[in-house]
């Protein structure tokens, strides 16, 4: 049954929608399969960030299907397609969502890609589901405890200012669900490269149409706001444990040279959160999307690292 929202984010395209149910919600996922049809084809989830949805990969689903991965880019909690709930947007439960997908679409594992807020939600994933994630890939996403520490560090990092301006309550949704605003191109336009053809006029017309649904814009800050809350609660304090854990799964780190959101030693800090093999890659003139201002480069190295897995 369609829900109000799902036009704004069934996009056609060379690939396929459909929603799934795991843990107690309803996910839009998009797949791209191969061409060859094969039911084993490694499985590659791609998790989006803020503030978009599964288009953000909509270069790489068909990159992923002719090198002859089983792509799948889902709406995350409170996102496009998937489900509004008015709770639930703690990491743990987020772990727990992208876990129950990759049940529904019937395996054991999968490789995570994840970008911004999708690649926080991967690093959680990796470790507290670690048997269910074989391999790990994040652009524009620090491993949390490190990027922590970093903000620590420099509390003007624009990622910290965006982060402490949506504790307000009420304003932060408006603003971000009104397309008259311009805060969704503003935001993109702001933490892309210079250098950078994104965001287009179309990329932005996109995003807004999706955050615009209510309670969308609401459940899209909900992240940011667990973030902060957390710090004086038990949750928090239990999950900044959990993260202590190294990471074992090979992971492919890619960064934007010109990225202003994130601190400065992020990157180099996530190093010590991994055991396993990591790969990383820094993109001259790009900026906070890699996935999206260079599109041709970050799926060739996600398909090369894949296929060296």
């Amino acid at each position: 049954m369609a829900r109000p929202g799902d036009r704004a984010v069934e996009i056609a395209g060379p690939w396929s929608h459909r929603y799934v149910a795991a843990n107690g919600a309803r996910f839009h996922v998009v797949e791209s399969a191969p061409a060859s049809g094969d039911a084993d084809a490694p499985l590659v989830v791609l998790l989006h960030g803020f503030p978009e949805h599964w288009w953000c990969w909509r270069d790489q689903l068909p990159a992923l299907a002719a090198a002859g991965y089983h792509g799948v880019a889902m709406d995350l909690r409170g996102y496009g397609g998937s489900d509004k709930t008015p709770n639930g947007y703690d990491p743990v439960t987020l772990t727990q969502d992208v876990s129950g997908v990759v049940k529904a679409l019937g395996r054991r594992s999968a490789v995570l890609v994840g970008h911004g807020w999708g690649g926080y939600v991967a690093w959680a994933t990796a470790t507290y589901r670690a048997r269910e994630v074989s391999a790990l890939a994040v652009a524009a996403a620090p491993h949390p405890a490190a990027m922590l520490s970093g903000l620590r560090r420099q509390p003007g990092a624009a990622a910290l200012r965006h982060v402490l301006a949506s504790q307000v309550p009420y304003l932060p949704e408006r603003r971000l669900a009104d397309a008259r605003r311009g805060y969704v191109g503003a935001h993109l336009e702001a933490w892309s490269s210079p250098a950078s053809a994104f965001p287009d006029a179309a990329s932005v017309e996109t995003y807004q149409s999706a955050i615009g649904v209510w309670p969308s814009s609401h459940c899209a800050l909900e992240y940011h706001r667990w973030l902060v809350r957390s710090r004086v609660r038990g949750d928090g304090r239990a999950f900044d444990r959990a993260m202590r854990a190294p990471v074992t799964q090979p992971v492919l780190a890619v960064y934007g040279a010109d990225d202003p959101a994130l601190p400065r030693g992020a990157m180099r800090a996530t190093r010590r959160h991994v055991s396993g093999p990591l790969t990383e890659h820094v993109l001259r003139g790009v900026g906070h999307f890699p996935p999206e201002e260079a599109p041709a480069t970050f799926s060739g190295l996600l398909v090369r690292w894949l296929d060296n897995l």
